[in-house]
């Protein structure tokens, strides 16, 4: 059986945005290149990723045409060919269709298809956007955290999970520091009760 793992930036209050719509984009991050090889290392190792629509669409407007630009750095380029090639899962109910190697799945039952997914997929299964994030946590599928976690207070912006307010234990798989001050937390969670 698979596992979904949760993967973001956040700030040191856990904040994943911090003006709508800068979908993790924004200067508070500290990504240099042997932040971004590591990204790149984990995301191959993906046996699929699957976001949301606004993390996918984020993702989908960069990455194809990243691989190609001679003007971006190596590292960046690599991503793009790992995005673009990987297969992904879109979970929107507004989209019919996606390039890229993309299954796209939505509606009433979206939950019960994850599930299914998971119980037939061998390895880790990346999951990008908080509100899909939160769906998991609630239906009690999320199995770990992967967090990089800039050296950042934000004060105010989207928090990791999107309106929960329950109590979530962890348990420290890994952890790393990189330059600039940026660690990563690799957490299991532990007995998530569905809500």
């Amino acid at each position: 059986m698979g596992r979904f793992v949760y993967w973001m930036n956040v700030s040191l209050d856990l904040r994943i945005e911090q003006v709508p719509g800068d979908n993790g984009a924004g200067e508070w991050l500290r990504i240099g290149e042997e932040l971004h090889r590591e990204f790149n290392a984990r995301a191959r190792q993906l046996a699929v990723m699957v976001q949301g629509r606004v993390m996918y669409e984020t993702m989908e407007e960069y990455w194809p045409r990243a691989r190609t630009d001679a003007s971006l750095p190596e590292v960046l380029r690599e991503y793009g060919e790992i995005w673009t090639s990987a297969p992904k899962v879109l979970v929107s109910r507004t989209r019919q269709t996606a390039d890229h190697d993309t299954r796209v799945i939505g509606g009433h039952d979206a939950i019960e298809q994850l599930a299914a997914l998971r119980a037939e997929t061998d390895g880790a299964i990346g999951v990008g956007g908080a509100t899909l994030a939160t769906q998991l946590l609630r239906a009690g599928l999320l199995d770990e955290l992967l967090l990089f976690t800039h050296p950042s207070v934000l004060g105010f912006g989207r928090p990791l999970f999107d309106d929960y307010d329950r109590p979530i234990d962890l348990d420290l798989l890994e952890q790393r520091s990189f330059e600039q001050g940026v660690t990563m937390h690799h957490y299991a969670l532990r007995d998530v009760t569905p809500c």
